[in-house]
């Protein structure tokens, strides 16, 4: 089974003169996604809720569409070797077809990094013709956001051991938490939202964001990057909100998807990049 989302080792800390003690620190290991045995990618995650980071990969990789695609979703390899806890497989419903081929042929086999989301496609272009814009609405107090990146903050108990893990949550338009992750990379802890809420059958929804317990705001610990705007475009959610910068192709990919993108929220201020309609 995966190892915990953290260990100690010895290390020798340096304040005023040499310590030796022990410290904890993040666990790092791959996970090899599978679909029907065919190995799709490789990303460098923190153990912990492989279902839902591969089936919310899958979902942002427009290999799933519902959960009703899914059969099975478990892991798998031999007790005893290095797979073993840390490959997961896919397996489609009866009479659906996962579609790896056209989807994803450009990163099959391709090392994830826990930076990096959509390394290894030759073209964003192909990322972005699946993210159609996103409806309006809803329109949401900033003082919602400001209590989302708050509860974000108290939602990452193995971060306050390490310091060394991101995390994202999803909340629904009146700003309750529908779930919350941690992840060495932030593009999974977002995955990890995205399966758990597309396992429990709430994305995708016909009008997300609008429903009662649909996603509104997703909230993320870092920066704003590209992956973070595609998951959230392909998961219908129209408002992203950071606590660091915004990249410029993620500024841009909020215009063309409508989707509402704040960042620097803190200490009672915001710097809304795109769509500031949302936020009145």
């Amino acid at each position: 089974m995966p190892r915990p989302p953290q260990d100690t080792r010895p290390v020798v800390k340096l304040a005023q003169g040499p310590l030796s003690t022990t410290d904890t620190l993040v666990v790092e290991e791959p996970l090899e996604i599978r679909v029907a045995g065919d190995v799709l990618s490789t990303t460098m995650r923190t153990p912990g809720h492989d279902r839902e980071l591969a089936a919310g990969f899958l979902f942002a990789e427009g290999i799933l569409s519902t959960r009703d695609d899914l059969g099975s979703l478990s892991h798998c390899g031999r007790l005893g070797t290095p797979e073993f806890g840390n490959a997961i497989d896919a397996i489609s419903a009866p009479g659906v077809i996962l579609d790896i081929e056209r989807q994803s042929a450009t990163r099959r086999g391709t090392l994830t990094t826990s930076a990096c989301g959509v390394c290894g496609r030759t073209s964003i272009d192909d990322v972005r013709a699946r993210c159609q814009p996103v409806p309006d609405g809803p329109r949401l107090d900033p003082a919602i956001v400001h209590r989302a990146l708050q509860t974000l903050s108290r939602s990452q108990p193995v971060f306050e051991q390490t310091g060394g893990l991101h995390a994202a949550a999803l909340f629904d338009a009146a700003g309750e938490l529908l779930c919350a992750f941690e992840d060495i990379g932030r593009h999974n802890a977002v995955d990890k939202c995205v399966g758990a809420l597309l396992l429990r059958g709430v994305i995708p929804a016909p009008r997300s964001g609008s429903g009662q317990g649909a996603p509104a705001l997703l909230t993320v610990s870092g920066r704003a990057s590209f992956e973070i705007l595609q998951k959230a475009a392909m998961a219908r959610i129209p408002i992203v909100a950071s606590v660091s910068a915004s990249s410029t192709l993620a500024a841009e990919l909020a215009d063309v998807t409508n989707i509402t993108l704040a960042t620097f929220v803190r200490n009672g201020a915001m710097t809304i990049v795109a769509h500031s309609e949302r936020l009145t």
